[in-house]
């Protein structure tokens, strides 16, 4: 559960600020002061006026710059208890519900479900008492009459009136007053051969441009085929640039659909992703022996991504800059867990569910845990910690029969292994005679600022001979 409030109490005798769970739109009554004992030393104490607290939009992830609200679980008017869950808000990755820390009336709803808010923003305001309601819903409306008329504000002086003159053509000329002509080398070379003031020559190229047939025409020669097909070439740019002024038009029958709170992060990742230098490394694995051990371990619940994040652990823990991470191209950390992130697709989008400690779980415990972290992602219940704490991720495209892929680099992570499917393959040996074996290709993609080849195809190797005995997976 998150808390929804964030406030400052500030001591009348001190300046240090006590930081509490709340945010007061209201003031504070005057301080009273009154005699606690018959003496000449006297007391001064105060009362606290109850609040109207501002409800924020968390940040329920550090990658997180807005939400959208899902559902609010009350509604305007009920009262709300300390710890009860009072609005769903999808972040970047999960739906959460976020709770409230104090006892109080919700007063105004500010921002609707459907709706969405940058972190910090108010989404709602809290009265303590009866008599704050219709303060807070008078703080409501103003704050929704303010902002609805911020808009016209903006659109009047982005968009232009119709009445408004066009701007004069930019190839406008002024014959007043000494100019610089523009020429093409093998102009100025025919001007000065045919005797031809090439200022007084109007150009017919791009930006007035004097062309080799200008000069010609100028001098009374015909021009030659050569230069009025150059002269044509040259025109050419002009000609084009008017197209790339407007977007293409969309197609009949198209629908524009805007992202998601996860897909715009995804496509953030994504973005981010392409600053980094990456490189890829691909290897075969023969995978008869684990093809066997996942037909024993199967009717147990054990999953083949469990195995492979066990196996990919194992690896890891023998060479650990692979699971190493470089987030400033400064420096780079060495991680002292190792945390399995598995790429899963669910309905609008993609999350990362973490293994964590992948390495020290045993094979039966590790699928438990992937099963219940897969059911929350796809309820989008997910925890921060549960989803953005990977070092390591992998990508398993190979129960759709994908032969081989390459995965993007997540940011923030050394590595990314794409797995693809384990299919039959023709092997010819050193005496030349044939057989066929299940192998299965994986393909990683490596932060080059901390990874070099050399790393991966080590990492490569160990990988491969755990898969190809894969009993110590079971240990």
């Amino acid at each position: 559960m998150n808390s929804l409030f964030l406030s400052n109490t500030i001591s009348p005798h001190s300046s240090t600020t006590i930081n509490s769970f709340s945010s007061s739109v209201s003031t504070s009554l005057p301080w009273r002061r009154f005699t606690a004992f018959p003496s000449t030393h006297r007391r001064r104490s105060f009362s606290v006026q109850s609040k109207v607290r501002e409800i924020f939009m968390p940040a329920l992830s550090s990658t997180m710059t807005e939400g959208k609200i899902v559902s609010w679980l009350k509604s305007e008017g009920e009262v709300l208890s300390k710890g009860e869950s009072v609005v769903v808000v999808e972040s970047d990755k999960a739906d959460m519900d976020v709770e409230t820390f104090y006892d109080g009336i919700l007063a105004a709803i500010v921002v609707a479900e459907g709706e969405t808010a940058p972190v910090g923003a108010p989404i709602g305001l809290l009265a303590e008492t009866e008599e704050e309601v219709a303060e807070a819903k008078a703080k409501a409306a103003k704050s929704a009459s303010s902002s609805a008329s911020t808009p016209p504000a903006d659109t009047s002086t982005s968009t232009p009136a119709i009445s408004q003159p066009p701007p004069p053509p930019a190839t406008v000329v002024s014959d007043d007053g000494p100019r610089k002509t523009v020429a093409t080398p093998y102009a100025k070379k025919l001007a000065k051969q045919h005797k031809v003031d090439i200022g007084s020559v109007v150009g017919s190229g791009p930006n007035g441009r004097v062309t080799p047939a200008d000069v010609e025409a100028a001098a009374g020669i015909a021009p030659s085929k050569s230069n009025v097909a150059s002269s044509a070439v040259a025109a050419i740019p002009a000609k084009a640039e008017a197209p790339t002024a407007s977007s293409p038009p969309p197609i009949a029958g198209s629908t524009v659909v805007p992202f998601t709170t996860m897909q715009s992060a995804v496509s953030k990742n994504m973005v981010d992703s392409l600053s980094v230098p990456t490189f890829r490394v691909g290897y075969p694995v023969a995978t008869g022996a684990l093809d066997a051990l996942y037909e024993r371990v199967k009717p147990k619940g054990v999953t083949m991504t469990a195995i492979l994040a066990k196996a990919t652990a194992m690896a890891l823990v023998q060479h650990p800059v692979v699971n190493a991470s470089c987030k400033d191209g400064k420096n780079f950390t060495y991680n002292s867990n190792i945390n399995i992130a598995v790429a899963v697709a669910i309905n609008g989008g993609l999350i990362t569910p973490v293994l964590q400690n992948a390495d020290k779980l045993d094979l039966y415990l590790l699928s438990q845990k992937w099963k219940e972290l897969v059911e929350k992602a796809r309820a989008k219940q997910l925890q921060p910690h549960e989803y953005n704490s990977g070092t390591f991720t992998l990508s398993n495209l190979g129960m759709f029969g994908v032969d081989r892929f390459d995965a993007i680099l997540p940011p923030g992570q050394g590595a990314i292994m794409a797995v693809g499917a384990s299919k039959p393959t023709v092997l010819a040996n050193a005496d030349g005679f044939f057989s066929v074996k299940n192998k299965m290709l994986v393909n990683v993609t490596a932060d080059h600022r901390i990874i070099y080849g050399a790393d991966l195809a080590a990492f490569l190797q160990t990988f491969s001979k755990i898969i190809e005995n894969p009993e110590s997976l079971t240990l």
